[in-house]
């Protein structure tokens, strides 16, 4: 079955579907091993572990080739960040047929102008309602495969206010979204009314630290919630270990006094799959 088609099956489902973020190859293994039916590739988490903010500074071929590392490692359906989809109508469409190829089964586009900003940063802009309506009838057209979700996303509640937010995402399913992205509301009382006031399937950003209060998913579900992306957490958890594991290397010259909290150069080959790859070179390689 095509991922496509699977997400598409995710979505008609009865179960909310928690979607961890996922910014390279072994972070999706991770993923998909810990039993997630769908992994998110996030754009914030792909720019940050190039050393880079958040803020539209990467382009749609970096960020391509991390899409199709996490789809050629793993064997579940992989829902990509393609930001405003890196211009205007035109753009978008080439970024469908890329988004595509590499293998993903959706994507979100938001109506923040180009270039972006993360939508828990402060100083976000807008298009208009219209040009980002054009811009999903451009994204429909372009795609081939009609299992392919395409996402609405909007970030008017930090700019027009949470009514406005909710109108644009009427409008954008009226456009044809499959599916209607809310960014950063910014209380438990307006992720209920988002739910209760767009009927078409709705998306949610939770982590740690942003504009969003954390809701457990049994609460988003029974409110009508769809998919929870939950974008930062592996990338935050690695951080931390990373720079406790340099502060003890630089303290002591060893890291030694880390090794219970390391997985062990075993569990990382069988992470990324050693025997597979040794069974193949048997039976090619050697003679």
């Amino acid at each position: 079955m095509r991922r496509t088609t699977q997400f598409r099956r995710l979505l008609q489902g009865t179960e909310i579907c928690v979607a961890p973020g996922a910014f390279d190859g072994l972070s999706a293994r991770l993923i998909e091993k810990a039993g997630f039916p769908l992994i998110y590739a996030t754009g914030g988490g792909i720019a940050r572990s190039m050393g880079y903010p958040d803020m539209g500074l990467i382009t749609m071929n970096e960020v391509m080739t991390r899409v199709k590392n996490i789809v050629d490692v793993t064997n579940i359906p992989v829902l990509a960040d393609a930001d405003t989809g890196y211009g205007n109508a035109l753009n978008v469409m080439r970024a469908v047929r890329e988004f595509e190829r590499s293998g993903a089964a959706g994507i979100h586009i938001e109506d923040q102008i180009t270039p972006k900003k993360c939508g828990h940063y402060e100083g976000k802009s807008l298009v208009s309602e219209e040009e980002m309506m054009k811009k999903i009838e451009a994204a429909i057209e372009a795609r081939t495969d009609p299992d392919f979700v395409i996402i609405a996303r909007t970030d008017a509640r930090a700019v027009e206010g949470l009514d406005n937010a909710i109108r644009r995402g009427k409008r954008y399913a009226e456009a044809g979204a499959d599916m209607i992205f809310v960014e950063a509301p910014q209380s438990i009382e307006e992720i209920k009314k988002i739910a209760q006031s767009i009927s078409t399937p709705l998306l949610i950003n939770m982590f740690k630290g942003g504009k969003t209060p954390l809701v457990p998913v049994e609460e988003l579900e029974a409110m009508g919630y769809r998919v929870a992306i939950v974008p930062s957490p592996l990338q935050l958890a690695a951080i931390h270990a990373m720079e406790q594991l340099l502060h003890i290397l630089k303290k002591e010259g060893t890291t030694e006094p880390f090794s219970e909290r390391m997985v062990s150069f075993k569990e990382r080959d069988e992470i990324v799959d050693l025997s597979k790859y040794q069974t193949l070179e048997k039976r090619f390689l050697e003679t």
